[in-house]
């Protein structure tokens, strides 16, 4: 599953970037469009969609009678993997569009105009007269002697350190990233799930006390998620084309990605002949961009309108498309599973 969810990541960012590209989208405002075709709100809609779909008595997950724990457990992976990718891969992809930006503009605000510069290009240093009255230039010269070639270990962990210096490791562990990964921890060390999670656990009050807290973070990020949109009412520089193509790189490109991935992860036996985990990991597929982006525009001041008109429409259309390719899902899920 983890893979599964990098890989929408991966493939979002590279047909948002493409997008971005054809549709000639400002420097400022292509992180948002890649950000919103790499980002997917995972858990919170899989937690919304699950107690329906196990309930019914027509669902092909309904004669499971894990179905509710499997399906909790399922929905809270790719929500904590979903935190994770979103700080840890997202937010320094659209962040350095941001920051080139604002250089850019920097750069362009500081710089003299032709009228006003007085000073001489070349300073008496680098200049020398000769007998002749010849101006002769002196260039610093580079030593090259210093220059040893790097090994390749050597050129491997200068990128490391490169792309670490990049990263704002504040930023990416973030409350939600931290959670995500104390509760992996806490799931795969038996001793840790022993002393909180077991039905005679000594602390099980903590496990009781954090999902008592946990049920209120649907509600609260519905709310989150209508005020946000609220704002994409507004004007704002987005094209339509560009939103168009965001919506259709959520609702339809990466959906029938999904079927063609996991199918094939079944096929090639990859993926186990578990229908609900196979319904799982293509309806990470299909889900509309994640709220975090509209997070991450408000910490940098730049693009708030934007993003709230792409997740505006996004989620308007969501509100069918999920329909249709859940029932698409499990109408393949379950024609597998009979064979």
């Amino acid at each position: 599953m983890p893979l599964n969810v990098l890989l929408t990541f991966l493939v979002g960012s590279a047909l948002g970037w493409i997008l971005a590209k054809l549709t000639k989208t400002p420097r400022h405002l292509q992180g948002i469009v890649i950000g919103c075709c790499s980002t997917g709100n995972l858990g919170n809609l899989l937690l919304i969609v699950f107690p329906d779909i196990c309930d019914e008595s027509n669902s092909p997950f309904s004669k499971l009678s894990t179905c509710s724990t499997d399906a909790e457990a399922y929905a809270s992976l790719s929500m904590a993997v979903g935190a994770i990718f979103t700080w840890a891969y997202a937010y320094p992809l659209v962040s350095s569009y941001v920051i080139k930006n604002t250089e850019h503009s920097a750069i362009q605000s500081s710089e003299p105009s032709p009228d006003s510069c007085t000073e001489p290009l070349l300073s008496p240093s680098d200049s020398q007269i000769s007998e002749d009255n010849s101006v002769v230039l002196e260039l610093p010269l580079t030593n090259m002697q210093d220059g040893k070639k790097m090994s390749f270990k050597e050129k491997i962990a200068g990128c490391i350190k490169c792309i670490t210096s990049k990263i704002d490791l504040e930023k990416v562990f973030v409350p939600s990233t931290v959670a995500s990964i104390a509760g992996l921890i806490i799931g795969i060390v038996s001793p840790f799930r022993k002393v909180l999670i077991a039905d005679n656990a000594l602390l099980r009050v903590i496990d009781s006390s954090a999902a008592l807290i946990g049920q209120a973070a649907i509600p609260s990020m519905t709310l989150i998620m209508g005020a946000n949109l609220l704002k994409g009412l507004q004007r704002s520089e987005m094209s339509m084309v560009v939103i168009l193509g965001v919506v259709a790189v959520r609702n339809i490109c990466l959906p029938l990605l999904g079927i063609g991935v996991v199918q094939g992860a079944h096929h090639l036996g990859v993926v186990g002949s578990d229908a609900l985990y196979r319904f799982v990991l293509m309806f990470q597929y299909a889900v509309p961009p994640a709220i975090n982006v509209g997070t991450m525009t408000q910490l940098f001041k730049s693009g708030q309108g934007e993003t709230s008109v792409i997740l505006l429409w996004s989620y308007s259309v969501a509100a069918i498309s999920l329909t249709l390719w859940s029932t698409l899902y499990m109408s393949l899920v379950s024609s597998s599973s009979t064979k």
